[in-house]
């Protein structure tokens, strides 16, 4: 009797191998053809690991390091080496120190370290330690392991080792199995999929920041680790959430879970809303004390409740004696047969070209020096700009609250003086944690803000939204990221107790992709990431909440 033999189109083309060949075979194969690494599969829509098994006939293709999956698996697979050598470096010392990975900044991820009696700060020294204990285990090619277990056991393990943020995770936990990583005897559980072995994982660095230390990894050539750049007011804003996080005892999924079962969920969606109302209240207030400021200029990436916020701050203005008036920069745009187009031919309405800057600016000083002046309002269904009699005049308690993504870019208000402007970059910066090792991408809570939005203001499907979430995030990385430190104030619209919430809505959506669709593989993602929240209900949440942006319900115009 014959080997087994499964056919597999690869590029277009047909080709046979014997059943049970590992995908890394097909791997090393193709990849004199790729410039960077290839690091996963793509078979028959689904992701797989290097080390899987070819069972059936199928299409191919292969996921490397430049690909988004890619740089995902590479990036936990650092990670765990990370840890690795921190608990090699432990043992020697014969020293209990554990590392915690808490934001995602520049091109890294930063991590610090714990001891039984709290915080350790790293030097120079135990970094170049820690590096070099890294390397030698990439030049050794340890094999990155994948064990599948009962969810029982994986918490007692778990318990065992003291890492009690993955046994409460685990607690909630539906699936009867998880999948455990290891090198070598170092146990861990990593939310995604990893490289076959340490041998991979050539590019990376460490380097001292704040209390802690920061793991680099390669950004657009895979093959370099990248600069490290980081945002230092974007930083301290997460240091903040993470306090907030402490206030509340919330740090974790697992946490928030535990918050839901035992009925405490109320108080934190009541202390959560209370802290944001707080922090509006004192900006409003700081705003207020500096008469000469006229434009608040809010910028933001998509997603981050610009809208709400805008209203919530002009309500509180109002409060301290000043008299908001919101202006959208979406009103200067250009006409459409003006708008510059992009790569493809089509419209780029995110470009600053995009906008008149001109008459911007031009109404703008006009009001400053205290002309009265009629403002454009622009007609999204014919692409034409128009006015409706909307005269403006700024009297000695009045402020413009301009919203749109172009704020912080100083080439949008040149001719206006900078001791006229307070700009404002504001994000959702989710301060959760799945657990002490694995890091909550903030991407990751506003693709599901948006999904749940665009379904039900847009008539958009999550597979749209999905599409279109690449082009969304290079406009992100062009327009609104280079420019986020030249803002005055940094505000974090995340609520920790959120996606809980948007869970309930966000499911269905997912759940309606097909699974031949390009866009099935992150909706899967996705799914199983919500499946970790236990749902928390929307009725007690306030009107005027920026969550009710997203789930409906708001008392502003949004």
């Amino acid at each position: 009797m014959g080997e087994i033999r499964c056919k597999v189109v690869i590029n277009g083309k047909e080709k046979e191998y014997e059943k049970g060949t590992e995908f890394s075979v097909l791997a090393a194969e193709y990849q004199s053809q790729y410039q960077d690494d290839i690091v996963l599969v793509l078979f028959n829509n689904h992701l797989h690991e290097l080390n899987r098994l070819l069972e059936q006939d199928g299409e191919l293709s292969f996921i490397t390091t430049k690909d988004k999956a890619g740089r995902k698996a590479y990036r936990r697979s650092v990670t765990l080496l990370m840890q690795r050598g921190v608990y090699e470096l432990a043992k020697k010392e014969k020293a209990e120190v554990s590392v915690r990975v808490e934001h995602s900044i520049s091109q890294g991820y930063y991590c610090e370290l714990y001891g039984k009696d709290g915080k350790i700060i790293p030097d120079n020294a135990y970094l170049l330690q820690l590096k070099m204990e890294m390397m030698r285990l990439v030049d050794e090619k340890r094999p990155i392991e994948k064990r599948n277990m009962p969810t029982d056991e994986a918490v007692a393990l778990f318990r065992e080792l003291g890492m009690h943020d993955k046994e409460r995770l685990f607690h909630y936990r539906r699936s009867s199995r998880v999948n455990v990583y290891s090198i070598g005897n170092y146990m861990d559980y990593y939310y995604g999929y990893m490289v076959p072995d340490t041998g991979y994982l050539k590019y990376f660095d460490l380097q001292l920041y704040d209390e802690g230390f920061v793991v680099l990894f390669p950004d657009k050539n895979t093959k370099l680790t990248a600069e490290f750049k980081p945002s230092h007011k974007l930083f301290q804003v997460l240091k903040e959430s993470s306090e907030w996080s402490d206030k509340l005892d919330i740090g974790t999924i697992g946490a928030l879970n535990d918050a839901v079962a035992q009925g405490r969920i109320q108080d934190v969606i009541l202390v959560s809303e209370a802290l944001m109302e707080r922090k509006i209240g004192k900006l409003a207030e700081e705003i207020a004390a500096q008469p000469d400021k006229k434009f608040v200029m809010i910028a933001g990436p998509s997603s981050s409740g610009k809208t709400t916020f805008s209203h919530r701050l002009s309500i509180q203005l109002m409060a301290q004696g000043v008299h908001p008036h919101p202006i959208a920069l979406d009103d200067y745009y250009v006409n459409r047969e003006d708008t510059p187009k992009d790569e493809n031919g089509k419209y780029n309405f995110e470009c600053l070209e995009a906008l008149d800057i001109e008459l911007f600016n031009r109404d703008m000083s006009a009001l400053l020096a205290g002309e009265r002046i009629e403002l454009p309002a622009y007609n999204f269904r014919t692409g034409l700009r128009e006015y409706k009699g909307n005269y403006k005049q700024l009297g000695k308690n009045d402020i413009l609250v301009i919203e749109g993504i172009h704020g912080l870019n100083d080439k949008l208000s040149y001719s206006l003086p900078k001791s006229s402007k307070l700009k404002i970059y504001i994000s959702a910066l989710t301060q959760l944690n799945i657990d002490e090792h694995n890091n909550l991408p903030t991407t990751d809570g506003r693709i599901i803000r948006r999904i749940v939005r665009d379904a039900r203001t847009r008539n958009i499907t999550a597979k749209q939204t999905i599409a279109m979430w690449d082009s969304v995030r290079r406009g992100e990385e062009q327009y609104i990221f280079p420019f986020q430190e030249e803002a005055d104030v940094m505000f974090n619209s995340a609520l920790i107790y959120e996606l809980a919430v948007l869970k309930q809505y966000a499911e269905p959506l997912l759940f309606e992709i097909d699974k031949n669709c390009p866009e099935y593989v992150e909706a899967k993602r996705l799914l199983k990431f919500l499946d970790y929240f236990l749902p928390v209900p929307s009725e007690e949440i306030g009107r005027n909440s920026i969550l009710r942006e997203f789930i409906g319900g708001s008392c502003f115009n949004v």
